[in-house]
């Protein structure tokens, strides 16, 4: 089943005939959250029943979640992106950090390079969104807390900021287009990552590389804070990072998921007003 939100806020189904609404017994729209919530209580097999007849024409989309309650994020969570950043520790040493969730945007949008004199990275990753209210899940029961699978791209400037500033900029957090539910995709470990920036592939990898696995993540997150359903996972990058600029455009594309592009502008950058250019972790050359 893949989900979608519309420009105008409301959830709807998606499939080979078009888009269909989700609305409640009152024939409000309902969030996608609340769709969420609804599948928890109900099951997936109820969310057709909420479908506002016959599916119509693919408008314009949103971000699938458009306001998560939180965007939690894996740092250094493939081996070969550990080496190209030349950094010592990894996921196991340095745990999980919070993006802004006003950093999300959907598919089509534009990334905005907010500073003149930094260098940004695209980061391509499998988002995780979370189905219930999550606390302490044991790893062997993790997947059963998700409801599903977005594309999804970890803006990044480099530097030695705290990677929570450094990857909290509005536009930073493109998501989408659509949620694919876990039972379609079935082993998040099994998928095949693929990031283009202007049509030029930079990075390729499995998901079976993650040093953490996606149960792994939600446990080890749900062991931190609790997790509610829309909450979204960003499962980290492998290797292929590199620098983007105004006019760029990046792809993403995932096996069982989908493919996500936005383009990139940097009209109305300013100088950087922090002075962490420079230091911080070493990311790879430009290619």
């Amino acid at each position: 089943m893949r989900l979608v939100t519309m420009a105008g806020g409301g959830a709807a189904l998606l499939d080979d005939k078009g888009m269909a609404p989700l609305i409640d017994g009152a024939g409000a729209a309902l969030s996608m959250i609340e769709v969420i919530e609804h599948a928890g209580r109900a099951g997936l097999g109820a969310l057709g029943a909420l479908a506002n007849g016959t599916a119509g024409e693919v408008g314009d989309l949103a971000a699938p979640i458009p306001l998560p309650g939180a965007v939690i994020a894996a740092p250094v969570n493939y081996v070969d992106h550990m080496t190209e950043m030349s950094e010592v520790r990894d996921i196991r040493s340095l745990g999980l950090f919070l993006k802004a969730r006003s950093s999300v945007t959907g598919p089509g949008s534009t990334v905005v390079l907010p500073y003149t004199d930094r260098r940004f990275d695209q980061e391509g990753e499998l988002g995780v969104v979370i189905g219930s209210v999550s606390e302490n899940v044991p790893v062997n029961e993790a997947l059963d807390h998700v409801f599903g699978y977005t594309c999804l791209l970890d803006i990044t400037m480099r530097g030695g900021e705290d990677r929570s500033t450094r990857k909290s900029f509005r536009t930073f957090t493109p998501t989408g287009p659509s949620i694919v539910t876990a039972d379609e995709v079935g082993d998040p470990g099994t998928l095949l990552l693929t990031c283009s920036v202007s049509g030029v592939e930079r990075q390729k990898a499995l998901t079976s590389d993650l040093i953490w696995s996606v149960p792994q993540l939600v446990a080890y997150a749900s062991s931190v804070m609790t997790l509610y359903p829309g909450d979204i996972i960003a499962s980290g990058t492998p290797e292929g990072v590199g620098p983007i600029v105004g006019g760029d455009t990046i792809e993403v594309s995932i096996e069982r998921v989908g493919t996500l592009a936005v383009a990139v502008s940097d009209a109305g950058a300013t100088p950087c007003p922090t002075l962490g250019a420079g230091s911080g972790p070493v990311p790879p050359p430009a290619r």
